[in-house]
């Protein structure tokens, strides 16, 4: 089939279809959706499960266990961890990545978590199972205001809620950092034991009167009437005036009479927020799937600016993170890039190919880019930094096709062909090279999309989008290329004189070199051997980063205090970290750099603002920030001097400062995980690979997610002298909760908000550790009252705090940060041998794996290595069906390591990290070779058979040939790469680096090293 025939033939209708199709794919660009990360699916769920009072070795027993091995009964599930603190179990589920509609799973996960809670402590709340784990809160908002309480904080931001829930593409708002309102009611323990009254006696009176049931009805006439008897709290004030029968008397008092009645928020803090170190509430906004954020952000703005000048002046409602911005200046950026790499494609094709031939060439580009963008939308690939990095590699790639094609044109023409007669055959001796190279190009990238892996999710547009426009150029290059060439090209007719066509200075320095090489062909080889050989031992001396962190001038970061220590010290410390901020950071009309704005939350994780960020389990030891700059390049100076004040004050603080992380969550680069039964074993275990973690330079701090053990008060119960003095375990259980904690009397209803009413002893009472043993015991069945003392012994003890396990057994893990600029391999080659060693002596059962960094990317290079054989297979496939010969395959696919040559030349030269990203553009890189490899045989194929040429002859002609193609594809690659170099992205900049270098050397050596290797295969002397 000569579709370039048909094409010309129907000339009018080629130029139809193609206009129209531009039209629409610049349309179709600016509908497509924008983001900065095409993100990847989420496939973990949490189950949450409180247990007061118990813990966290009951809890892990009792709840954690039991909702774990049900969990662990699904043949999807990849693993499952689990956190068993006190009074509550937090259990992560994480599923296989290649299971892609997660909503049959979740269910699934959520009735088997149903299906045993009959089996939990009575005592333990129904499992809360959270499969919205993923949701992306790209917005997030900081309401606060001078003299503004938190009841009219909430109240405003529900109004915002509600007006922002009307956007059609808002899917979620969330609302951080609400203080529960209760009321209180406090008594004091000497004044409750001289009336004779105990709280359950109050909390029995106080349920008795406030009942809202109906009295019934009675019939008046024609109509019927209801009887609603009052009784019912609506106010405080009733509250208060609730009437109390004292035990054993006829005297009845108020209950403002027996205890102090008050409206505050409920204490301790569950969590709390504050923004630029003033309380404050967060709204999160999360987008619907396939929304657009630019088109989301550009709505948002106005309306919380108009929201805003609604209140009075003092009330602040100002962006935190606001992925719309993010979102412009990425993708802006990239195609600032995209447009400049296709400005440097057209200049290189004009200047090397001439106004004419090289405009007729230089018109696929723009061509095929805007086309690609229709494929892409139906295949709902939206704009984002992977798609546009695609395009720009795509942009040497395709631009061959084009070359290929006009310089076949270009040499039939000189020869003498007709025009039409020329354009067409060129067509059909290209048709299948073409398509040949175009489809092992997309084959070398198939691993890409086969990995199942959640970075090959992350990073699988840009093989998709390379396949794309790989296929569309090599039909427009067969289409419209040869309409074009037929109007535009000119050239003149040369005699038939080898060295007239191939006269130019570059030309004869080729043969010269090519003769050469083809006299001494094992010398060239043997060098080439060596060469790769030196390469593969340099890698050895440049840095492994799995994948760089973002630059956008956001930190995340994280701080955590022992376990059990308080909210409101945690809170505390807080306030202090933000105060040192505001008077040495924040800017100001003096200081232009610094720090622009921050959000704090104490208690728990930030909303999950970008997908990389992983919130952790609320905790009252956690403070989670996220803190804007005005330049990322500030991140070193920043978080060294933060570090520095915070280590200073609060020695038992553990530290995280990250920048924002491209792709899946890793964590810690370095992380080793210990596993095992015995946890006192554990903690041997981690303290030994601590102490040899210190002493390793590039270790900036070290700690262990455990903890060390914390306090508790054990109330020892003697049953003898309880059952004495007619008090049940549960009565003193009961009494110590009221004193201390508070028990839940009853609530009353204001608007649609149910607010409890607690009762607790007064502060004295509840926080002077000196009057714990003299806290009154009431009995429940004898209304009699016993000092604690009495019947039970209070204890110091100490405990675990923390208890992390994973698949179901029993796992510490030692967490390092490395110093500014280090890298995980040194540490890793320190520390791994010596762990080896170690393990040995550990008692049987107990053994340490890898995580962080290193286990991030042995994941994802495995899932594409077991990938490897299929595309391999393919592009073998294809190489055999084009040449027909298990030769010439051979000869192309020895031309794949030739990249790796230069590209880790490239990498050593521009002090760049090898890293995933590397790893993708060697897969490029080896497209291009295989293409370059594909055209040049088929070349000296066409001399033999149809040029009659001898193989000697036919080796220089096809070389000479194919050498202005596949130096301009090498010359447009690089052009195209050079933006994306020179940007200094940190994700990019090393794919960049190895396409660049690594193409420069294997163009060179492919020009000589295909003939060579020919002429030994094929037997073809030059002696």
């Amino acid at each position: 089939m000569n579709i370039t025939g048909l094409a010309i033939r129907n000339n009018r209708l080629t130029y139809f279809i193609v206009l129209a199709l531009i039209m629409l794919g610049i349309n179709t660009y600016f509908k497509l959706p924008k983001a900065q990360d095409p993100g990847f699916t989420m496939r973990t769920v949490v189950v949450t499960t409180h247990f007061p009072g118990a813990n966290s070795e009951r809890v892990e027993q009792l709840v954690t266990d039991k909702i774990e091995q049900v969990i662990q009964q699904m043949p999807e599930l990849d693993k499952v961890t689990s956190d068993s603190q006190m009074g509550i179990s937090i259990i992560s589920a994480t599923f296989k990545d290649k299971y892609k509609e997660m909503q049959p799973i979740f269910d699934k996960l959520r009735r088997k978590v149903e299906s045993i809670q009959g089996d939990l402590p009575s005592d333990a709340s129904i499992p809360i199972v959270d499969d919205e784990y993923g949701d992306v809160f790209g917005t997030v908002y900081a309401l606060r205001g001078e003299g503004f309480s938190y009841i009219e904080l909430k109240e405003i931001a529900d109004e915002i809620r509600d007006e922002i829930l009307l956007l059609n593409q808002v899917a979620k708002v969330e609302i951080h950092g609400v203080q529960k309102e209760v009321v209180f009611v406090e008594y004091s323990n000497a004044k409750l034991q001289k009336l004779g009254l105990s709280p359950e006696t109050l909390r029995n009176i106080l349920k008795t009167i406030n009942i809202l049931s109906s009295g019934g009805d009675i019939l008046i006439g024609q109509e019927r009437i209801t009887l609603e008897p009052t009784g019912n709290f609506e106010s405080i004030e009733d509250i208060r005036r609730a009437v109390i029968n004292l035990p054993n008397s006829s005297e009845m008092l108020y209950l403002e009479d027996i205890a102090n009645v008050y409206a505050g928020y409920k204490n301790p803090k569950d969590n709390v927020v504050h923004s630029n170190g003033k309380p404050a509430l967060a709204i999160s906004i999360s987008m619907i799937d396939g929304g657009n954020i630019l088109s989301l952000g550009k709505t948002i703005k106005p309306i919380m600016s108009e929201i805003q000048e609604r209140y009075p002046h003092g009330l602040i409602l100002e962006p935190i993170a606001f992925q719309s911005d993010l979102v412009e200046v990425s993708v802006n950026g990239f195609v600032g890039n995209l447009a400049l790499s296709i400005a440097i494609v057209f200049l290189v094709v004009l200047i090397f190919l001439g106004f004419r031939t090289g405009l007729t060439v230089a018109v696929i580009v723009p061509t095929v880019m805007v086309i690609t963008f229709i494929v892409m939308d139906l295949m709902s690939i939206g704009i984002n930094k992977m798609s546009l990095a695609a395009l720009i590699i795509a942009l040497g790639l395709l631009v061959d096709n084009g070359i290929v094609m006009a310089e076949g044109i270009l040499v039939r023409m000189q020869k003498g062909e007709e025009n039409i007669k020329a354009i067409i055959a060129t067509g059909k001796e290209m048709f299948l090279p073409l398509l040949i190279s175009s489809l092992t190009t997309s084959a070398a990238f198939l691993p890409i999309i086969l990995a199942q892996s959640a970075l090959s999710e992350f990073t699988g547009d840009i093989a998709r989008v390379v396949s794309v426009a790989l296929i569309l150029s090599w039909i427009i290059a067969l289409t419209f290329i040869p309409l074009l060439a037929q109007i535009l090209m000119k050239v003149k007719i040369k005699n038939s004189d080898t060295e007239d066509y191939f006269s130019g200075i570059s030309y004869r320095v080729y043969r010269k070199i090519l003769n050469l090489a083809l006299k001494f062909k094992l010398i060239f080889l043997v060098m080439i051997v060596l060469l790769f050989m030196v390469s593969i031992k340099g890698l050895g001396i440049v840095p492994k980063v799995f994948i760089a962190p973002s630059t956008d001038p956001i930190i995340n970061a994280n701080f955590d205090m022992p376990i059990g220590t308080s909210i409101e010290t945690t809170e505390q410390i807080a306030y202090d970290i933000e105060n040192y901020m505001q008077q040495k950071w924040l800017i100001s009309s003096k200081n232009k750099e610094g720090v622009k704005s921050w959000i704090t939350f104490v208690g728990e994780g930030a909303p999950k603002f970008v997908l990389g960020y992983s919130p952790g389990s609320p905790s009252p030891r956690h403070i989670s920030m996220i803190i804007n700059l005005t330049d990322y390049r500030l991140f070193s100076k920043f978080t060294q001097a933060l570090h520095k004040h915070i280590q200073e004050k609060y020695p038992d603080l553990k530290i995280k400062l990250e920048k924002l992380q491209n792709g899946p969550p890793v964590g810690y680069p370095v992380s080793i995980r210990v596993m095992g039964k015995d946890k006192d074993v554990l903690y041997k275990i981690a303290a030994d690979i601590k102490q040899k973690l210190y002493n390793i330079q590039e270790v900036s701090s070290v700690v262990d997610d455990w903890g060390a053990p914390i306090k508790k008060l054990l109330v020892k119960v003697n049953q003898e002298r309880a059952l004495r003095a007619g008090v049940t375990s549960k009565d003193i259980a009961l009494s110590l909760e009221a004193s201390l904690s508070g028990i839940d009397l009853t609530q009353f209803r204001k608007e649609e908000t149910l607010i409890p009413v607690t009762l607790r002893s007064v502060q004295s009472d509840r926080q002077d550790i000196s009057k714990l043993d003299n806290i009154t015991v009431y009995a429940s069945s004898t209304d009699s009252q016993v000092p604690l003392k009495q019947v039970a012994d209070v204890e110091m003890v100490w405990t675990t705090g923390l208890i992390k396990r994973l698949n179901r057994t029993k796992t510490i893990t030692v967490d390092v940060q490395l110093t500014h600029g280090s890298t995980v391999t040194p540490v890793n080659d320190i520390l791994i041998p010596w762990l080896n060693e170690e393990a040995k002596k550990w008692p049987k059962g107990y053994k340490f794996e890898q995580g962080g960094e290193a286990e991030a990317s042995g994941d994802a290079v495995m899932s594409i290595v077991n990938a490897l054989p299929l595309a391999g297979m393919m592009i073998v496939l294809l190489l055999v069906f084009q040449f027909n010969s298990i030769r010439q395959m051979s000869i192309v696919i020895m031309t794949i390591p030739l990249g790796l040559i230069g590209a880790i030349a490239g990498l050593i030269i521009a002090k760049t990290s090898f890293g995933f990203f590397t790893i993708l553009g060697i897969v490029a890189l080896a497209g291009i070779l295989i293409n370059n490899g594909i055209v040049l045989l088929d070349r000296i194929r066409i001399e033999i058979e149809e040029n009659g040429h001898t193989p000697q002859n036919a080796i220089f002609e096809a070389a000479q040939q194919r050498l202005r193609p596949i130096l301009l594809t090498t010359a447009t690659t690089i052009g195209g790469m050079l933006p994306l170099w020179i940007s200094h992205d940190p994700m990019f900049e090393t794919m960049a680096v190895a396409i660049i270098f690594g193409l420069l050397f294997a163009t060179v050596v492919t020009l000589v090293f295909v003939p060579v290797m020919y002429s030994i295969l094929f037997r073809v002397s030059y002696k």
